[in-house]
């Protein structure tokens, strides 16, 4: 387990990140849209471009979603005084695993198979 002002650092961080995706997801909501398809109005070009930034941003939201349950989960465990211990084994995760990232939920014996 990690000590509280550490624990309180990885709270900040984690809903710093969260804050951040969020507001990420708004700003992608424009090019999630229906592409019109209106001849008149845009050509053939246009509509291949407008269709492709569609594409993209429907799977950065997709990301920005798994990341967002991974960031949930992290504070959740937080919450349930579960964080920094393995949900396979209960081990401890090394304290410079969850420094480069909160989010993991294992250690690296039980996440690499071992």
């Amino acid at each position: 387990m990690t000590d509280t002002s550490r624990l309180a650092e990885y709270r900040r961080q984690l809903e710093d990140a969260l804050a951040t995706l969020e507001a990420g997801e708004d700003a992608g909501a424009e090019d999630r849209r229906t592409v019109e398809l209106d001849q008149q109005s845009v050509g053939r070009l246009s509509r291949m471009d407008a269709l492709q930034r569609q594409a993209m941003a429907t799977a950065q939201s997709r990301r920005r979603g798994i990341e967002r349950q991974r960031i949930r989960g992290a504070l959740d465990r937080i919450e349930a005084g579960e964080f920094g211990c393995c949900e396979d084994c209960g081990e401890e995760i090394a304290p410079k695993r969850l420094d480069l990232d909160p989010t993991v939920p294992k250690c690296v014996s039980c996440a690499s198979g071992a």
